[in-house]
């Protein structure tokens, strides 16, 4: 079975830019499959520092107002139960696949209160050991633009534990784009009132995801800041090299599911160390484990101090049921961590 995971190509934009002359917009486009935990549709042609949104009508494309359509449609049948979240999960594949799910995360937050909006993507296409921002300063979408907040860049590079991000690097990247239409949508009531710190995170080591968490813990104190942790969970099937398969489960999707339940009940106990271990143990290809980790650990760091947090998991679902070897899917897991 192969599995496809269409998105919506956003653009982004450096300021200065936008006088110049606009290349023309190409019409084709390369098609990723899961086994690059992809979510669909390639580039457009851009200016070097430029990437434009999507045409009507492009191969599987939408337009803002239908885009606009299908996330409220999503939303309205979320009930808002953990609000208002100071961090959320949240998968990154194709809306087709996975937007109802990230809807009950982003139904949690609170755009009254929220005035940065942190995005924590996994690397897909490149080695990245520590973390890597944007050298851009707009993130646009079909829906509006997208103010990247360079006052906590700033404050985020004098530390010296980040790299700058390439754009082509940045436009091949998934794992943050897939956040953005739903972070336009939840803060469209305020949409003038936020900025954006999107974090491209490396495959960082036990010890850097404690230091990286340290760092994000101050943020994470804020309750305007709201932190979004872009992960899908279990690959299973050939394509990804990954077949676990607990036979006391049932169906093989089954053993997926309680494979991916067992580490979203560790993630609620807020244990980084325990999910570490979890990861070392089943080995679940879970992509966003290390934004997780750091998640896990800036948690870690402000209970120390006496703060008082919960993660729940509110949705869970597959791409496809997988019942025999030649199957495939991704899972997708939702939730939010609240301060009491």
């Amino acid at each position: 079975m192969r599995i496809s995971h269409p998105r919506v190509p956003l653009a982004r934009s450096r300021a200065g830019l936008a006088a110049r002359p606009a290349r023309r917009q190409g019409s084709g486009g390369k098609l990723l499959s899961p086994s690059r935990c992809s979510s669909g549709l390639g580039n457009t042609c851009a200016l070097p520092a430029r990437r434009r949104a999507p045409a009507p009508g492009r191969r599987r494309g939408l337009t803002g107002p239908q885009l606009n359509a299908q996330l409220e449609g999503w939303l309205s049948q979320v009930q808002s139960t953990k609000r208002p979240a100071r961090a959320i999960i949240a998968p990154h594949a194709g809306y087709t696949y996975c937007g109802s799910c990230a809807a009950h995360a982003y139904k949690q937050v609170d755009p009254s209160i929220t005035r940065r909006i942190f995005i924590l993507g996994p690397s897909h296409h490149v080695p990245l050991s520590r973390c890597a921002l944007s050298s851009v300063d707009i993130y646009r979408t079909p829906l509006y633009d997208l103010r990247i907040d360079q006052k906590i860049y700033g404050e985020l590079w004098k530390t010296g534990m980040f790299e700058r991000m390439s754009l082509q690097t940045d436009e091949d990247e998934h794992s943050i784009e897939m956040h953005l239409p739903y972070t336009a949508k939840a803060m469209e009531s305020h949409k003038d009132e936020f900025t954006i710190i999107p974090v491209l995170v490396g495959a960082l080591s036990e010890s850097k995801e404690q230091e990286f968490g340290k760092l994000f813990s101050k943020y994470l104190a804020d309750p305007s800041n709201l932190f979004v942790v872009s992960s899908d969970f279990c690959h299973w099937g050939q394509r990804f090299r990954y077949s676990y398969y607990d036979e006391s489960q049932g169906e093989i999707y089954r053993s997926i599911e309680h494979l991916d339940k067992m580490g979203m009940s560790i993630i609620e106990q807020l244990d980084p160390v325990s999910f570490s271990n979890y990861l070392k143990k089943y080995h679940n290809t879970i992509c966003g484990r290390h934004p997780i980790g750091v998640l896990l650990n800036a948690i870690t760091e402000l209970q120390k101090n006496g703060m008082n947090m919960s993660f729940s998991f509110l949705n869970y679902a597959q791409s496809s049921q997988c019942r025999n070897w030649q199957d495939s899917s991704v899972s997708y897991a939702a939730g939010a961590l609240t301060v009491h």
